[in-house]
């Protein structure tokens, strides 16, 4: 039985997603160690497996707020299978994964606008983002984690595969 992933040399990528949240909300999941998406839905939830990388990309500051953020605001991995329901306030229990983030700095989306494989309609470039979550490419996580850990983005180069 696998125990999850404790460091990034515990793992192999297999997948890689693009969450949407506002940074308040993305902050909170870091300190946690969780990810939560969809307003707490769990099918979404059910798309990642052990070891897929994720990013969460924050439009907001704050939930329903007007102050752009426009940022990646974490990048990390899905730690293990569970997933698992968590009471915020009665009658609110959201679905939730655990996720090993790693030491990030926000990185700025419009200067990978025309990089990233999802954004290259730069009239349109936050269509996909609509969708709560999303699969990318490994290319373009491999893009974002070298703007936000360049010293961790050249060892997953080794790892890839």
């Amino acid at each position: 039985m696998e125990s999850g992933i404790s460091r990034f040399d515990d793992w192999k990528l297999k997948r890689f997603w693009c969450a949407v949240a506002c940074r308040e909300h993305v902050k909170l999941g870091i300190a946690g160690g969780f990810t939560q998406v969809g307003h707490g839905k769990r099918g979404p939830l059910e798309r990642m497996m052990l070891g897929d990388g994720i990013v969460y990309y924050s439009p907001t500051e704050t939930m329903g707020g007007v102050q752009k953020c426009q940022m990646f605001t974490s990048i990390g991995l899905i730690k293990d299978r569970r997933i698992y329901q968590f009471e915020m306030s009665p009658g609110f229990t959201p679905y939730r994964r655990d996720v090993f983030y790693f030491d990030a700095q926000d990185t700025p989306i419009k200067p990978l606008l025309a990089s990233l494989s999802f954004t290259r309609d730069q009239r349109r470039w936050g269509y996909k983002f609509q969708f709560g979550l999303f699969e990318i490419e490994r290319n373009d996580f491999a893009l974002i984690l070298s703007r936000m850990n360049p010293g961790l983005a050249a060892k997953f180069n080794v790892a890839r595969g």
